[in-house]
């Protein structure tokens, strides 16, 4: 998750310098191949893109069973059943499976976030076959071998206390646990060092058996594949897959309302902080004018407020941003920013007074025009190479956006006015509520 923030700002810098320099977001837009959707009558949904610039094809499978569908006590379960699908089959044990990978010079994962799973292969148009065959047979007939889980556990373990010596990662999971009371996403993906003690084989195999069924399934193929080579290669494998009923597990959730305080005394030259609050869920109504108000506010890199405050004015810190993190259920809203810990307060007030700007006056017509401008010219961005396309179009149908969502983005975007901005920002930003998080050297912050 720190590295994909660190990734978001780089592009984010990337982009402003890119559109300022072609002066055009026409330029940037790239045009959305034809799609097909077919559900089968298992239930599976079935995406397929042709795309025959390369002699390469791209699946993803998706299941609804990310980690929002943990048992109560058994968090972690969701990403080990993920990571589990790569260790073993009933024909292949985890060598096999890398050996032929490697010798096809193929990509083959796993793994969950809190709201889905997936499985992706990435290989050349001439190993379709077998490239299929581990695919599938990772899908339909994991084994979950004992040694193995054994040796994800404790992998997973390390990386979880290797994560203790990362400020970022201490600051996110402090605010996690301060802010959701009883919600879905209230845990990490990974587990917790308690939780992971207590899963089993048998509990991975159950979490498998209980979600991984093609009516709880999106199958995206993206590449140098015929329609009629879907219909004679790929759907007679598929057709055999049984599906069963999926529980439906209600979210209950409960945030924590501020002011609150919660703050982590380490020996470190930099203050590590984070000011949130509930966010909203991806099927929101308001999702766009969000969108619009928040790169105004921190995500439009060095367009954005803070980062003119915190950082160009003053000097502050590095890299300054804010987001929401929508899912399936509300998610959380943060700032997050690292500076000196003796400008840690400083830092914290310039957040807040600008939260509070926002959501007091219309943003000017120059702030409206560049973010719809930035947002609507780097959204092919999204979809410009194999691998990111076939995640977008998995998102795309998970989050029920509609296969033409492409073309309908730059209107939902240019539609939004300086007035829903000043709605949205009302509505949604409570700077007077926030949870703060700081992980620094206290004494020198003034925070003790």
């Amino acid at each position: 998750m720190f590295s994909r923030r660190r990734e978001v700002w780089l592009k984010m810098v990337a982009l402003t310098i890119l559109i300022l320099l072609v002066g055009m977001p026409e330029a940037m837009v790239l045009a959305f191949p034809p799609v097909q959707r077919t559900v089968l009558p298992n239930g599976l949904v079935l995406l397929v893109c042709e795309e025959h610039s390369l002699p390469i094809v791209t699946l993803q499978l998706l299941t609804d069973s990310g980690s929002r569908k943990d048992p109560p006590g058994g968090e972690g379960v969701a990403h080990l059943t993920a990571r589990g699908l790569l260790l073993g089959t009933s024909r292949h044990n985890v060598s096999t499976i890398n050996e032929e990978l490697d010798f096809m010079g193929a990509s083959l994962d796993a793994g969950a976030d809190q709201d889905y799973a997936a499985l992706s292969l990435r290989m050349l148009k001439k190993d379709l076959d077998k490239g299929l065959d581990l695919f599938l047979d990772a899908l339909t007939q994991p084994i979950f071998p004992e040694e193995e889980i054994k040796r994800e556990i404790e992998k997973t373990l390390a990386a979880i206390q290797s994560s203790e010596d990362q400020p970022e990662a201490v600051a996110e999971k402090d605010f996690q646990r301060a802010l959701f009371l009883n919600s879905p996403y209230g845990h990490p993906v990974e587990g917790t060092q308690e939780s992971l003690g207590r899963i089993t084989r048998e509990a991975i195999t159950q979490f498998y058996r209980t979600y991984y069924h093609p009516n709880n399934s999106i199958l995206v193929v993206v590449g140098d594949l015929t329609a009629e080579e879907v219909r004679t290669q790929l759907l007679p494998r598929l057709t055999g897959w049984p599906s069963v009923e999926i529980p439906d597990r209600p979210s209950k959730i409960t945030f924590a309302e501020g002011p609150k305080e919660v703050k982590t005394d380490r020996s470190i030259t930099q203050a590590n902080i984070i000011l949130g609050h509930a966010g909203v869920a991806r099927s929101n109504p308001d999702y766009y004018a969000l969108t619009v108000m928040n790169y105004v506010l921190g995500s439009g890199g060095f367009a954005s407020r803070l980062v003119e405050e915190i950082r160009n004015k003053r000097g502050l810190a590095y890299s300054v941003t804010s987001f929401f993190n929508p899912g399936k259920d509300p998610g959380s809203f943060q700032v997050v920013l690292q500076t000196k810990n003796s400008t840690a307060r400083e830092a914290i007030s310039l957040s807040l007074r600008e939260m509070e700007r926002i959501e007091k006056e219309l943003v000017s017509e120059k702030e409206l025009e560049g973010a719809k401008k930035y947002l609507t010219g780097s959204f092919p961005m999204r979809f410009n190479t194999q691998a990111k396309l076939t995640q977008f179009l998995s998102q795309v149908e998970y989050y029920g956006l509609g296969l033409d969502y492409p073309e309908r983005y730059p209107s939902l975007i240019n539609s939004i006015t300086r007035e829903e901005v000043l709605r949205v920002a009302k509505t949604y930003l409570h700077p007077e509520r926030v949870i703060l998080v700081v992980v620094g050297n206290l004494k020198e912050a003034g925070m003790e």
